[in-house]
C-alpha cells in the first residue's frame, strides 16, 4: 500500500521541526565556539578558519547536487557586497568582541538584527517607509538595546574598558547583517538562483577575501588543541555551512515569518551554554534587554495584541541572522 499524504506530510513536519531544533542549537552555540576558538587563535585567524571550512562544506554540496554557478558580472558584484556585509565584517566584529565580553551577551546582541534591519530599511529600500506599527516596534526594540548595553554600568568600578567598544562592535555586526539582508532583497530577489547557490557564492567569496587579507591580519602565534579544532570545525562546517541547508528547508516548509523565530531561540541557547559550559554570569539587564528586543520585533510585525498587521507593501520579513536570503527566487531551468 502507498503511504498516505498525511503520513508523508507528518514526516516532512517532523523533519522540519528537527532541522529547526538543530539550527537553533548550532547558531546558539556559535558564540560558544567563537569563545573557545579564541583561546588558541586570534580573531582574524578564527574568521579565516570559519569561512574556509564553511566554504568547503557548501562547495561540496554544490558539487554533489550538481548546481550551476551564477553567470554574469552583475550578480557576482552584488554577491561581493553581500559577502562583505553578511560574512567578513560581522564575523570579524563578533570575533573581536568575543575577546572582551561573555559569549552569552554576544548571542543576545545577535538578536538585535531585526531591529537594525528596520532602522536601515528606509535608507536601503528606496521608496519604502516604516509603518506606524514598525515605528513602534523599532522604538521598543531600541529601548531594549539600551537596557542590554546598561550604560549605567559602563562607568562602574572594575568594569573592563574594552566592554563598551565590544558592545558597539556587536551592534556594528548586526547593522551589517541588516544592511546585507535588505541589499539582497533589493538586488537579488529575482536572481533566479536558490539559497544554497547564493550562500555558496557568498561564503566562497568571503573566504577568498579573508585569505587575501590574511598576510596582514591573521599573523601571530597559533595554538590548536582538540577543543579549539572542534570549535572552529563546528563554527565553520555546521554554523557557516550546513546551517544554510537546514534554514533553507525551514524557509521552504514554514515561510519566512515562522522561520525567523529561530532568531528568538538562538540567544536562549547561547546564554544557557555560556553559563553551563563556560561558567559565565548573566546580569538581570541582559535577558530583560533581550526580551524587550524580541517584543519590539514582534510588535513591528503586528503580532502583539492590539497591534495592526502590516500591509504587504511595507512588510519586511525578519530573517535569521547569518542566513539572510532573498524571498522565494524562481529556479532557473
Amino acid at each position: 500500500m502507498r503511504p498516505s499524504g498525511n503520513t508523508r506530510d507528518a514526516g516532512n513536519t517532523r523533519g522540519t521541526v528537527a532541522a529547526f531544533v538543530v539550527l537553533s542549537l548550532v547558531w546558539g552555540a556559535s558564540f560558544l565556539f567563537m569563545k573557545v576558538g579564541l583561546e588558541g587563535l586570534s580573531p582574524a585567524q578564527l574568521v579565516l578558519g570559519r569561512l574556509t571550512l564553511g566554504a568547503a562544506a557548501l562547495i561540496a554540496i554544490m558539487l554533489v547536487t550538481r548546481r550551476r554557478w551564477p553567470r554574469g558580472r552583475t550578480i557576482w558584484v552584488h554577491m561581493l557586497v553581500v559577502s562583505l556585509a553578511l560574512a567578513v565584517v560581522p564575523y570579524s566584529l563578533f570575533a573581536w568582541a568575543g575577546q572582551y565580553m561573555p559569549s552569552s551577551l554576544s548571542s543576545i546582541y545577535n538578536a538585535t538584527t531585526p531591529i537594525m534591519t528596520l532602522l536601515l530599511m528606509p535608507l536601503v529600500l528606496v521608496g519604502e517607509r516604516l509603518t506606524r506599527t514598525q515605528v513602534v516596534g523599532l522604538v521598543v526594540g531600541l529601548s531594549g538595546v539600551v537596557v542590554l548595553a546598561a550604560p549605567w554600568q559602563l562607568v562602574g568600578v572594575g568594569q573592563s574598558p574594552e566592554l563598551l567598544p565590544a558592545q558597539l562592535a556587536c551592534l556594528g555586526a548586526t547593522i551589517s547583517y541588516g544592511f546585507a539582508g535588505l541589499y539582497m532583497r533589493r538586488f537579488l530577489t529575482n536572481s533566479g538562483y536558490d539559497t544554497i547557490t547564493l550562500s555558496t557564492v557568498q561564503i566562497g567569496l568571503a573566504a577568498v577575501i579573508v585569505w587575501l587579507l590574511a598576510p596582514f591580519t591573521a599573523r601571530g602565534e597559533v595554538s590548536i588543541d582538540l577543543p579549539v579544532f572542534l570549535a572552529v570545525a563546528g563554527l565553520g562546517v555546521l554554523g557557516t555551512g550546513f546551517a544554510y541547508i537546514w534554514y533553507n528547508r525551514i524557509l521552504r516548509d514554514w515561510g519566512p515569518a515562522r522561520a525567523s523565530t529561530v532568531t528568538y531561540l538562538s540567544p536562549v541557547v547561547g546564554v544557557v551554554l555560556g553559563v553551563v559550559v563556560l561558567g559565565e554570569s548573566v546580569h538581570w539587564n541582559q535577558p530583560l534587554g533581550g526580551l524587550i528586543v524580541v517584543v519590539g520585533v514582534l510588535a513591528s510585525q503586528g503580532r502583539m495584541p492590539g497591534m495592526r498587521a502590516l500591509s504587504r507593501r511595507n512588510r519586511v520579513d525578519v530573517e535569521a541572522p547569518g542566513a539572510v536570503v532573498p524571498a522565494a527566487p524562481k529556479p532557473r531551468e
